[in-house]
């Protein structure tokens, strides 16, 4: 089982990055937007690679040109390292 997040100063880079504490639970939350739905689908799908990789799946939505994504560890029941490792990767992936 994964283990919480302990030491939540990791979360600072990403709270300057653009992500969110989500109102309710431990859980984070950024929108990405692109250019136009082709760019945010890439974006989804190189983001999927690394979650299948790290077998950590995010729960997110895509409209067009954004895509909602939003983080925790379900049986850790809240945030973890896998947390902040996949937004760290995902605002790599975001800028191309």
């Amino acid at each position: 089982m994964t283990e919480r997040l302990q030491d939540r100063s990791q979360l600072t880079p990403l709270y300057a990055s653009g992500w969110a504490d989500e109102g309710g639970r431990d859980a984070i939350v950024k929108t990405y937007t692109f250019a136009n739905f082709v760019e945010a689908f890439g974006f989804m799908t190189r983001a999927a690679l690394w979650a299948e990789k790290w077998n950590h799946h995010p729960e997110w939505s895509n409209v067009y040109k954004r895509v909602t994504v939003t983080l925790t560890t379900h049986d850790a029941g809240g945030l973890s390292e896998l947390d902040v490792k996949l937004a760290s990767k995902m605002d790599l992936l975001a800028k191309g």
